[in-house]
């Protein structure tokens, strides 16, 4: 009997360390998740702090903008009307044509940095995503037609519901689209019947893991020429856009948009297989 005691403690105490560790499992994922979303406020009202640091100036330099956007095509008009030799003349429309152009693009990139670094507030409604995924590719299919990219739909049975922000989940998404086609159509022109490519928006439902809830993914992907090995590590960057004429806030501003709702964004990409984005969205309420 004596003997035995020795085991018997040995094994109350082999069980107590195994129902331990079995019992702090779901508090390690809960304490995992917990720090995850302390992590997007603290993101998030940094993002806030430098949105009201910034609009004001931003606003300021707006303003002059506008006006000399006016007069710019006020100057072209009184050109136009004038009696300047026509050498001259042409000289000073195109000028002006180019000054009209520039400061409209800087306005455009003031817009876009206001938005981006401005707070967002969201407006939660149950969705189901298969919906707002197709209404997004029936806006934008035209606009691909013309690229010569083609558009399919990979939809779940299943309804795949969430609280979202319909409108700011849609911007999201489409800055995806609209990069998407870019890449594979970087003039914009193509011939009749020719295809540049083809561009997949997916929906599946995501399991939970030990660091995040279940919840559904909304997949992007293109068989474009793919993004450069060294870019990907800085892509979701604001200004890190190497696109003549963005304004390189397009894919920060859907990484924000994605955070706000709980969520998170990946990107993989294969020089020979193209780029997938994509964006995962918790079950549960916001």
């Amino acid at each position: 009997m004596l003997n035995s005691i020795p085991a018997i403690l040995i094994g109350a105490v082999i069980g107590a360390v195994l129902a331990g560790l079995a019992a702090a499992g779901p508090l390690r994922r809960r304490a995992a998740r917990a720090l995850a979303a302390e992590r997007r406020a603290q993101s998030a009202e940094r993002l806030a702090e430098l949105g009201s640091m910034t609009s004001g100036l931003a606003h300021e330099i707006k303003n002059p903008l506008s006006t000399l956007t006016l007069n710019a095509q006020l100057l072209r008009e009184e050109v136009l009307d004038s009696d300047l030799p026509e050498p001259v003349r042409a000289t000073a429309i195109k000028r002006a044509d180019a000054l009209a152009r520039e400061s409209s693009r800087l306005k455009d990139i003031l817009s876009d940095f206001l938005r981006f670094a401005g707070r967002m507030k969201l407006d939660p409604q149950p969705r189901d995503l298969r919906e707002l995924v197709q209404e997004l590719a029936d806006f934008f299919h035209p606009q691909a037609e013309r690229a010569g990219v083609l558009m399919r739909i990979d939809n779940p049975i299943s309804p795949a519901t969430c609280n979202v922000d319909s409108g700011l989940l849609k911007q999201a998404i489409l800055n995806l689209i609209i990069n998407a086609v870019q890449a594979m159509s970087p003039d914009g022109q193509v011939a009749v019947g020719e295809s540049r490519g083809e561009l997949l928006l997916r929906i599946e439902a995501v399991p939970a893991n030990k660091l995040h809830e279940s919840g559904y993914r909304i997949d992007v992907i293109d068989s474009g020429p793919g993004i450069d090995a060294s870019r990907l590590a800085t892509i979701f960057r604001p200004y890190a856009s190497t696109k003549p004429g963005g304004s390189g806030l397009g894919l920060a501003t859907t990484r924000r948009i994605v955070e706000e709702h709980g969520g998170r964004i990946e990107v993989f990409s294969d020089a020979s297989k193209g780029t997938c984005f994509s964006l995962f969205l918790p079950a549960k309420s916001l």
